[in-house]
């Protein structure tokens, strides 16, 4: 959504890690020239990995930016029951899916929230290893064959 982007920002910066598209760097790098440059940042909008949103927010914190991080990437059913996407914010327990998923990025406790996103990481991987061994021989362990 590059174009519609561009009509709607001042300006538009791309980076991958890689330089494959746009500036190489990570988005933190970006965002630094853009303070060192001395620009105006009126507010700072964060959706990804969690690692990176709590980047961003450390470095948007000290400078005063307001900073808008989005937490969908640990939501699971999206009505509240299970738990899941629990976080702590400004030091209160809420739900990503019922009480957000946009928090203020500065009052989130992205230690708290990946320590418990990092508690299943062995049963993630055994069942990823065992899903892609039963589908290795059909589909390359993708799981486009739907057997």
């Amino acid at each position: 959504m590059a174009d519609e982007m561009a009509a709607v920002s001042d300006e538009l910066i791309v980076s991958t890690d890689d330089g494959s598209n746009g500036n190489k760097g990570f988005v933190t790098d970006m965002l630094q020239r853009l303070i060192d440059r001395g620009e105006k940042i009126d507010r700072v909008f964060a959706v990804g990995p969690v690692i990176m949103m709590k980047m961003v927010s450390k470095k948007t914190e000290p400078h005063g930016i307001p900073t808008v991080v989005s937490l969908n990437p640990i939501m699971l059913d999206g009505t509240g029951m299970c738990g899941v996407c629990r976080v702590e914010v400004g030091g209160e327990t809420k739900l990503a899916c019922v009480d957000g998923p946009e928090f203020d990025g500065h009052k989130v406790d992205f230690d708290l929230l990946m320590a418990r996103l990092q508690s299943y990481l062995p049963e993630e991987k055994l069942s990823l290893e065992q899903f892609e061994t039963a589908h290795a021989g059909c589909c390359g362990g993708k799981g486009g064959c739907r057997g």
